[in-house]
């Protein structure tokens, strides 16, 4: 999250280009939505399992990164693709994760929703769903395979640019999720944890086999490149965004004033 947050300010400063990043998260890490309580959690369970906790800068629910490829996508306003407001850089960014998915055989397809929370709502990371796990809320251009949620995002627009970053769950039980949230019994844990499976699913599980970490990611970045018409150049990060980063490991989000401020 703090080297999303550093991009996105050098970006912001026409130091470095519009970016996509791609990553993966050891040890596993819950993450909460901007405007979501951190009383949902069970801090207990989380730490029995060794799992850690950070708050996102994007809207939306809980989500356990584990076994995923995790992307961001992070550029100026004026960045074409991103341009124009949320729900139609959202649709300009479903086209490259859609061909990334079908690049790996899985027959996903996105769909704009009818009704659901408007944009604004969206933005500011606002929902009138008292839901605790992100992956059973639909949403606008929601990705899905065989009719359940593959890939969840979520965007936040700041006056250095924009930030969009998602989920791909590669493999592994979707509903550990639940084990470290709250509930008011272990009856509607169960609830949870049962709808849980019934709408959300894995690449493993779409495709009946496994694919790797590095397949995914060279599907991505030909997906991007292709169907945005990029052009990508492979590049670490600047020293000055290691070192804000860093700092904002420490001020934010390893600080409680951060991740438990709701």
């Amino acid at each position: 999250m703090a080297v999303d947050e550093a991009v996105l300010e050098a970006v912001g400063q026409g130091i470095v280009p519009p970016t996509l990043r791609l990553y993966a998260w050891e040890p596993p890490c819950l993450s909460l939505g901007y405007a979501q309580p951190a009383a949902d959690v069970s801090l207990e369970e989380l730490t029995s399992r060794g799992w850690e906790l950070v708050r996102r800068p994007t809207g939306g629910r809980a989500i356990l990164h584990t076994d995923e490829l995790t992307y961001s996508v992070i550029g100026p306003l004026a960045e074409p693709n991103l341009a124009g407001g949320i729900l139609e850089s959202y649709s300009n960014l479903s086209r490259a994760l859609l061909s990334a998915l079908h690049m790996l055989g899985i027959p996903a397809e996105a769909q704009e929703r009818s009704a659901g929370p408007d944009a604004s709502a969206i933005e500011r990371g606002v929902e009138k769903n008292n839901n605790p796990v992100c992956f059973e809320i639909p949403s606008n251009y929601e990705i899905t395979a065989d009719g359940k949620k593959l890939v969840g995002s979520a965007q936040a627009r700041r006056k250095q640019g924009v930030l969009q970053h998602g989920s791909l769950p590669l493999c592994g039980d979707l509903t550990r999720v639940v084990q470290v949230l709250k509930f008011l019994d272990d009856r509607e844990q169960e609830d949870a944890a049962r709808r849980l499976s019934n709408r959300a699913i894995t690449a493993e599980g779409a495709l009946g086999y496994s694919i790797s970490w590095e397949t995914a990611a060279d599907s991505f970045v030909s997906a991007f490149r292709d169907t945005l018409n990029l052009e990508l150049q492979l590049s670490d990060l600047t020293t000055g965004e290691q070192r804000r980063a860093e700092q904002l490991i420490q001020e934010k989000y390893t600080n409680p004033e951060w991740n438990f401020r709701i």
